[in-house]
């Protein structure tokens, strides 16, 4: 169901830091969908991405949770209306909570999963894993926007 990532399905010129295909110096985080509904990335980071010796910054933490939820509820979005390609949503509100320091030198997985999908918006959770631990969660609300916003369609 997800072999083609979100973003390069659906905003394959876009430029945004965390998710953006054509930022040459962002994270180009590559969102999947899966059958379960859930919405995966996996990412590895570079020692310029650490806070200190072996730990994830926390800043790159919120902006691949948060580029990646929204990835999440702009595709669930899309699938309630029926719709064949994706509303352009923006982060509303965002939470996130570091439960540990995230280690640099593996694989890191995202989980989002909506927890609930509205007309216009929706509300995704997540987790970041690395080496076996849950490192951090985050729960946000994603606001579908209109032309005329500045944001719209601009990732």
């Amino acid at each position: 169901m997800g072999d083609v990532p979100l973003q390069d399905r659906y905003a394959p010129n876009g430029t945004c830091f965390g998710c953006g295909p054509k930022n040459e110096r962002g994270l180009r985080i590559k969102s999947h969908a899966r059958e379960d509904g859930s919405v995966l990335a996996t990412w590895r980071a570079e020692k310029y991405h650490e806070a200190y010796d072996g730990a994830l910054s926390g800043g790159i933490i919120g902006t691949l949770m948060d580029c990646h939820s929204n990835w999440t509820a702009t595709y669930h979005l899309m699938q309630k209306s029926g719709a064949s390609s994706p509303p352009c949503t923006v982060t509303a509100e965002y939470a996130i909570k570091l439960r540990r320091p995230t280690p640099t030198d593996g694989e890191i997985e995202i989980v989002a999963r909506p927890v609930d999908v509205g007309e216009d918006r929706a509300i995704v959770e997540a987790e970041l894993r690395a080496a076996g631990n849950v490192c951090a969660t985050s729960r946000g609300t994603f606001v579908a926007v209109e032309p005329g916003h500045p944001a719209y369609h601009r990732w």
